[in-house]
C-alpha cells in the first residue's frame, strides 16, 4: 500500500515553521502513542536543532502501557523530555507544567544572567495532523484556545495562546512530509487516522491493520471477534464483517463497512489499548 498524501499549504507551513524558530525557546512535539516513530515528523528534528524539546505522548489511554513506558525511556536517552497523557483530560495534561519548567530551566538561568525577569517561556505545539495539538492546548488553557476537530488538517493557520505570565504558546498546522520512504509508516498513519480515509481503500488499510495486530497480540481478535487467527487478513475481515452484522442485500458480506467498523474499534480503543509500534521491533 503506498500512501501520499502533502497538500499545498503543508509547503507554506514548513517555511512559516522554520521563520517561527527563530522566537521559541520550547518545542512541544506531540504523537500518536501507539505508534511514536510513524507518527513523529522527521522534519521537526532539523527545524528544532539547538532548541529545548518535549514529546508528549499523546492518546497514550489507547496504547499499550507498558509499551508506552517503554517508549518514554527510548526518547529520554535522546535527551528529549517525555510527558505521556491523554490530550483531552485538563487535569492529566496540567502535569507537564514541572516538566516545562525542568526543560526549560537552562534558559530561565541563562536569562537571569542577563538580568531579564518575568520574560515568558515561548513554546511551539507541533506535529502531524490529527494528533491532538489543539485539543492538547484547549484542555491545557480550560478553554476553546484553538479550533479542534476529528479530521486531519483542521488548523490551517498560525495562533499563539498565552497562558499566564510565564509560557505563550504557538499552535502551527498538521504537517506530513512528502514522501514515506517505508510503505509501513504510511499504513500506521492511515491506522490511526492521520491519513484522511477517502482517499485509502478501506478493506486493504483494515487487512493490513489485522496483519500487524496478529503479529504482535496473537489472540486478540478471536477473543473479541470469534475469529480463526490462522486465515488470510481478507478471510478474516470477511468474518469480522460477519460478526458486525455487515450484510448487503441478498446475503453478501459487506467488506467495506466492515473495515470500517473494525477500523472505528481500533482508533476508539474498543480492542484493548494496543500499540502497534515498540522501540524494540524498531530497533
Amino acid at each position: 500500500m503506498e500512501i501520499q498524501w502533502y497538500p499545498g499549504h503543508m509547503t507554506k507551513a514548513v517555511r512559516q515553521m522554520q521563520e517561527d524558530m527563530k522566537l521559541i525557546d520550547l518545542v512541544i512535539e506531540l504523537v500518536d502513542a501507539r505508534c511514536p516513530l510513524a507518527s513523529r515528523n522527521p522534519d521537526i528534528d532539523k527545524l528544532a536543532q539547538g532548541k529545548a524539546r518535549l514529546m508528549i505522548l499523546n492518546k497514550c489511554d489507547l496504547a499499550d502501557e507498558s509499551t508506552t513506558r517503554a517508549w518514554k525511556k527510548y526518547f529520554e536517552a535522546q535527551g528529549i523530555y517525555v510527558a505521556m497523557i491523554d490530550a483531552r483530560e485538563r487535569k492529566n495534561v496540567r502535569s507537564v507544567d514541572p516538566i516545562i519548567e525542568e526543560a526549560c530551566k537552562a534558559k530561565r538561568e541563562r536569562d537571569a544572567r542577563r538580568g531579564i525577569k518575568n520574560r515568558p517561556i515561548r513554546a511551539m505545539v507541533a506535529g502531524i495532523p490529527n494528533i491532538g495539538k489543539s485539543t492538547f492546548i484547549n484542555s491545557y488553557a480550560g478553554k476553546a484556545s484553538a479550533k479542534t476537530g476529528n479530521r486531519p488538517g483542521v488548523t490551517k493557520g498560525k495562533q499563539w495562546i498565552r497562558l499566564g505570565k510565564n509560557l505563550e504558546l504557538l499552535d502551527t498546522p498538521g504537517i506530513l512530509w512528502p514522501k514515506f520512504e517505508d510503505p509501513m509508516v504510511g499504513i500506521l498513519l492511515a491506522s490511526i487516522g492521520s491519513v484522511r480515509d477517502e482517499i485509502l481503500g478501506l478493506e486493504e488499510l483494515s487487512m493490513e491493520l489485522i496483519t500487524v495486530l496478529l503479529q504482535r497480540y496473537p489472540g486478540i481478535l478471536s477473543e473479541k471477534y470469534q475469529v480463526d487467527e490462522s486465515k488470510k487478513p481478507a478471510e478474516i475481515l470477511g468474518e469480522i464483517s460477519s460478526y458486525k452484522n455487515c450484510i448487503k442485500a441478498g446475503g453478501e458480506l459487506d467488506y467495506e463497512r466492515g473495515a470500517k467498523l473494525f477500523l472505528d474499534d481500533f482508533r476508539s480503543g474498543k480492542i484493548g489499548r494496543r500499540s502497534l509500534q515498540s522501540p524494540e521491533s524498531v530497533e
